[in-house]
C-alpha cells in the first residue's frame, strides 16, 4: 500500500524497469476501468520533434490571460516532478499525486498479471493526467503533450478539439522510422477524423504525409506560411518583435523568448487561440492575446541565466534543435566567442550534433547526467574533433565563467533531462558565487 508522496513517486520511477512500450492497448484497458475520463476534456492534442514545450507554453499563457483555466501535460518535468501535471502552470500537490497514484496502483498491478503486461512510466501518468482532469479537477481546456511520436503513445486516446504538429526532425529513429516519410506517418497518428490540425513542417516528404493523412481523414489542415505567417521587426537578447498575420488581420508581438523558432511556435499558438475562439470554446481578445505571448516563460528553450558572464540554456537535444540554436546564436552573438556545455543521452546522432557544435564553437566541454539512458562524458568527448575539449561538471563549467568575466557566450545545451538537473544548481551560483563578498560553495 502507498501511503506517502515519496513511495508514489519511487512506485512510478519504478515502472521506467520497463522501458518503452509503444501502443494504446494498456492504456485503453486502464482508462476504461476508470470510466474513460479522457472523454470528458476539451483537450489540445500537441505533437512533433521540436516545439511542443514552447508551443503548449504560449497557448497556456494566452488562454490564461483570458481568464480560462488551463490544464497541461508536459514532458519532461524541468524543475519538480509534480509540473507534469499542472493547472494554470501551477504544479499538482503532492495529496493530489499521492491520491492518483492509489487509485492507478492496483490497475497497474491487475495488468502486470495479465498477457498485456504492466504498464510503463509515461503510461501510468498519462492515465493519471487523464483521471486528473477527467475526475478530480475539471478544467477549461487541456494541453496534452506528446511523449513520443503520436500513433501509438499513449495520450492518443483522446479525441481533441484541435491538433498541433509543431516540426518533423530525424529524431528517436530507431522507434519511430529512418526517413522523413516513416516519422511523419507516426506524427500524422495523432490526426483525428474531422478534427482541424494545425502544423509547422518545412521538409517536403513529411508534409506531404501529413497532408495526405489528413485529406483522407476529412481532417481541416492549415499550415505555417500558407494560412497564417509571421514575419520578424526586431530580434534582441531580450526577446522578438514581430507581425503576425492570418485571414482575421495582422497582429503587432513583443515577447520574452527568443529565436526565429520561437516567433513561429508563437504563430502557431496565436492562430490556434484565434481558431478556438471562432468555434466559441474560448473567447480571447486581442489585448489577451498580445499580453499572453509577452508574459510566456519556458525554461531551458534559449533561455539567458545571466547577463555577465553571458549564460544561456537550451535544450537543443537533436539535429533540428542544434540547427535552430546556432541560426539563433549567429543572428544575436554573431560576434562573440562561444563555449558549449553539452550533455545528452546515448541513443540520438551524437556525432552529427556534436560536429555541428564543433563547428561553431570556441570550446566544447562535455558532462553526463544521473539516467541510465546517459552517454558517458568521455564518449561524447571522443566523438569531438575540436581542438579545445574537455570533460567537466556543470559547477565547475560554470565558476571557470565566472572566473573569466570576458564578453564571450556560454551555452549549456543537450538533452533537456540533463538541463533539468543542472538549471537550478546554476542559477544558484550565478547568483551567489559571482559576489565578490562570496566565499563559500553552494554545488
Amino acid at each position: 500500500m502507498i501511503d506517502t508522496y515519496n513511495e508514489a513517486i519511487d512506485w512510478i520511477h519504478s515502472r521506467l524497469r520497463l522501458g518503452i512500450k509503444p501502443g494504446l492497448t494498456r492504456m485503453e484497458w486502464m482508462l476504461d476501468k476508470l470510466e474513460n475520463p479522457q472523454n470528458k476534456i476539451n483537450a489540445i492534442h500537441i505533437g512533433g520533434t521540436n516545439g511542443k514545450g514552447s508551443t503548449v507554453a504560449y497557448l497556456r499563457s494566452i488562454l490564461q490571460s483570458s481568464g480560462a483555466v488551463v490544464g497541461t501535460f508536459t514532458s519532461p518535468y524541468f524543475e519538480t516532478f509534480n509540473e507534469r501535471i499542472a493547472v494554470n502552470g501551477k504544479p499538482v500537490s503532492n495529496e493530489d499525486w499521492l491520491h492518483l497514484t492509489q487509485q492507478i496502483e492496483p490497475l497497474a498491478d491487475e495488468l502486470e498479471s495479465s498477457s498485456l503486461g504492466g504498464p510503463t512510466e509515461f503510461e501510468v501518468i498519462t492515465a493519471m493526467m487523464f483521471l486528473y482532469f477527467g475526475s478530480v479537477r475539471p478544467v477549461d481546456v487541456v494541453l496534452v503533450e506528446v511523449g513520443l511520436g503520436g500513433r501509438f503513445d499513449s495520450t492518443n486516446v483522446i479525441t481533441p478539439v484541435c491538433s498541433i504538429i509543431t516540426s518533423i526532425g530525424l529524431d528517436h529513429m530507431a522507434i519511430l522510422g529512418e526517413t522523413y516519410r516513416e516519422i511523419a506517418a507516426e506524427k500524422a497518428g495523432i490526426i483525428k477524423p474531422g478534427v482541424p490540425v494545425v502544423i509547422n513542417i518545412k521538409n517536403d516528404e513529411a508534409r506531404t504525409v501529413i497532408e495526405e493523412t489528413a485529406a483522407q481523414k476529412n481532417a481541416p489542415l492549415y499550415s505555417y506560411g500558407k494560412d497564417f505567417w509571421s514575419k520578424a521587426e526586431e530580434s534582441g537578447s531580450s526577446g522578438e518583435r514581430f507581425n503576425y498575420s492570418d485571414q482575421e488581420g495582422m497582429l503587432k508581438i513583443s515577447m520574452g523568448m527568443t529565436g526565429e523558432h520561437q516567433i513561429e511556435n508563437a504563430s502557431l499558438a496565436l492562430f490556434v487561440t484565434r481558431f478556438l475562439s471562432r468555434q466559441l470554446i474560448i473567447a480571447v481578445s486581442q489585448e489577451e492575446m498580445l499580453n499572453g505571448i509577452k508574459k510566456t516563460y519556458w525554461p531551458g528553450r534559449t533561455e539567458i541565466l545571466s547577463d555577465l558572464p553571458l549564460v544561456m540554456m537550451d535544450g537543443a537535444h537533436n539535429k533540428e534543435g542544434i540547427e535552430a540554436l546556432i541560426k539563433t546564436i549567429d543572428q544575436k552573438y554573431q560576434k562573440k566567442s562561444v563555449h558549449f556545455l553539452f550533455a545528452a543521452v546515448g541513443d540520438k546522432d551524437l556525432s552529427k550534433m556534436i560536429g555541428m557544435l564543433d563547428n561553431r564553437a570556441d570550446s566544447m566541454a562535455f558532462d553526463t547526467f544521473d539516467m541510465p539512458r546517459a552517454a558517458a562524458a568521455q564518449k561524447l568527448a571522443e566523438l569531438s574533433s575540436h581542438p579545445n575539449k574537455y570533460e567537466i561538471d556543470a559547477g565547475s563549467w560554470i565558476r571557470k565563467a565566472i572566473e573569466n568575466s570576458d564578453d564571450d557566450l556560454y551555452v549549456v545545451t543537450g538533452s533537456l533531462y540533463y538541463l533539468s538537473s543542472v538549471h537550478e544548481k546554476i542559477k544558484k551560483i550565478l547568483k551567489y558565487e559571482k559576489r565578490s563578498d562570496f566565499r563559500g560553495s553552494i554545488w
